[in-house]
């Protein structure tokens, strides 16, 4: 292929992929309030394994963010303070700042409501209440500095404080990818193998669920019944109480997905390749080939952080 005849078919996805999916913003909505000082209070927060239970975890342990790491343990479940399994996968929390849809039953729909859920979740760090939350960090000197450089007017710990520094910190965890590059600034940032896989993917209708500027996590859809997940997880309507809403979940956001397997709610597929090969069961506009399968993930490995490897 010609360079020219490169750059028309590289452009004319670009002006494609923007007005189907659409660019990150440059910020989450709402960052523009984060102080650095909260933000240092969120890491502290995030990071101290004295909040859990029997001081042995900590939100780090389930969502590592340190050098390469993408924000998930890799884990089909999570294990708990006391090696309790979770109910389901771990997302990455990157990005998750931009989410609507908290959770894969949606029953949160604001960093803010959910930030407290995993210290007081008996499947997850098992404290018996934000009151002991609370009381453990007002106990913890250590964190004095931070309540005071974070609130100084009002420097007292509380639990919208504790809230508003994790949200802050978790609002800063945004991934930067070689495919943002391509819609922001380069058009020929994409190979032709990877230009390939993204034609496929806006061609195929994988935009009918992953849509928007996240590919995904914008909405529930229901699971094919082709492969067999765990029929006792009924998703969405345990939270909802309406049957309609059995086994709906969150589509789940594509960004970083290379580096996040194991896949789905449930965590049982272990490989990019048979994930997308499921999907291809499900609500495409066509059956895709084991070679369309492939340009696939090489399209979707440009989705991921370019400093996070896993």
């Amino acid at each position: 292929m010609s360079l020219i005849t490169n750059y028309t078919y590289a452009s004319d996805l670009q002006k494609r992929a923007i007005a189907t999916i659409g660019i990150l913003p440059s910020s989450v909505p709402g960052s523009e309030s984060d102080s650095l000082a909260l933000i240092s209070l969120g890491n502290k927060l995030f990071r101290d394994n004295k909040l859990s239970s029997n001081h042995v975890q900590s939100c780090l342990t389930c969502h590592p963010v340190d050098g390469n790491a993408a924000g998930m343990d890799r884990q089909s479940k999570s294990r708990g303070t006391f090696g309790q399994l979770g109910k389901r996968n771990t997302p990455t929390i990157l990005n998750v700042g931009f989410l609507p849809i908290i959770f894969w039953d949606g029953r949160r729909s604001t960093l803010y409501d959910q930030a407290i859920d995993p210290f007081v979740n008996p499947l997850e760090m098992s404290l018996n209440s934000d009151t002991e939350l609370l009381t453990r960090i007002q106990n913890d000197s250590s964190y004095t500095s931070f309540f005071e450089s974070a609130f100084p007017n009002s420097p007292a710990p509380s639990i919208h404080a504790i809230r508003m520094g994790l949200v802050a910190f978790e609002r800063s965890l945004v991934s930067k990818s070689k495919f943002d590059d391509f819609l922001e600034s380069n058009v020929l940032a994409l190979k032709n193998d990877e230009l390939d896989g993204l034609k496929i993917f806006l061609d195929v209708g994988c935009t009918n669920c992953h849509n928007q500027n996240l590919l995904g996590g914008s909405q529930f859809a229901k699971l094919d019944t082709v492969h067999s997940y765990n029929v006792n997880d009924l998703g969405r309507s345990e939270f909802t109480g309406n049957a309609a809403d059995n086994f709906f979940f969150k589509v789940p956001p594509l960004r970083n997905v290379t580096l996040t397997a194991p896949y789905f709610h449930d965590g049982s597929v272990s490989t990019i390749k048979e994930a997308v090969r499921r999907m291809n069961h499900y609500n495409l506009n066509r059956n895709i080939s084991e070679s369309e399968i492939d340009s696939l993930i090489t399209f979707l490995k440009t989705l991921s952080d370019k400093t996070k490897t896993n």
